[in-house]
């Protein structure tokens, strides 16, 4: 398979996973496959619940599941356009040494809210399905 020219790999571990409410945000990116972050993460509900937040952590991090998308420069465009405040793209590690970008969100903005540590619920669409 050859990627289109400007392609890239985003992992998705939010409210844009299959079956989750902005999946349409994609734009009929190509799904690589199910995968998880390398256990450097921590994942919060931000905004009572509307989305979730990931960071990146020097210690007690964990490995979030999510999906991994190959997608063109437009529709990468169109996702960073649509991600909530303070969301910002960085090149994560995958559990399998692969590095993808993924939208973070800021640790002291999590803490400064004290927004609820989601880290070891099972991922977003886990923790989101246990509120119903």
């Amino acid at each position: 398979m050859t990627s289109p020219v400007g392609a890239k790999l985003v992992f998705i571990c939010g409210s844009a996973l299959r079956g989750q409410p902005d999946h349409q945000n994609l734009r009929s990116a190509t799904f690589v496959r199910s995968t998880q972050t390398a256990p450097k993460y921590r994942l919060h509900s931000v905004s009572d619940g509307w989305h979730p937040g990931i960071y990146r952590t020097e210690s007690g991090g964990v490995a979030i599941p999510g999906e991994l998308y190959e997608m063109t420069a437009e529709q990468y465009q169109h996702l960073k356009d649509s991600e909530p405040p303070h969301m910002y793209p960085e090149t994560i590690e995958l559990e399998d040494g692969d590095r993808a970008i993924a939208f973070l969100y800021p640790q002291a903005l999590i803490e400064q809210y004290s927004w609820p540590d989601i880290s070891d619920q099972g991922g977003w669409a886990a923790y989101k399905a246990g509120l119903k």
